[in-house]
């Protein structure tokens, strides 16, 4: 019994949004690495405000082929694109040694 208990409680706490008083470095990497892609494409773009109460930033560990994954930051942004925001759900992988591999964004 002890065990299901304490293996909850790390699958909740790996699962837990960040909340918007703690640093989180996951965060700003996914951020501004997003923010850079989203700009090649679309130049208009200018910053992205994450929803921090509802993202979840979850350590992996896992594979996408041979590459190892040990983030995933998954959640709601806002696009600012001059007086106009708009809602986007936002994916971000990162790998070793914080690099960020891939960050994506709905289209609506």
């Amino acid at each position: 019994m002890r065990v299901l208990v304490v293996v909850m409680l790390i699958l909740g706490a790996l699962n837990a949004p960040v909340s918007a008083q703690i640093a989180n470095p996951e965060l700003e990497t996914c951020r501004s690495t997003g923010l850079m892609a989203l700009r090649e494409r679309d130049p208009s773009i200018k910053d992205i405000t994450f929803d921090v109460d509802g993202m979840t930033v979850a350590k992996a560990s896992t594979k996408v082929e041979d590459t190892p994954i040990k983030t995933v930051v998954i959640g709601d942004v806002y696009l600012e694109k001059g007086k106009k925001d708009t809602r986007r759900t936002f994916l971000c992988l990162i790998g070793e040694k914080g690099k960020v591999l891939l960050t994506f964004f709905t289209e609506k």
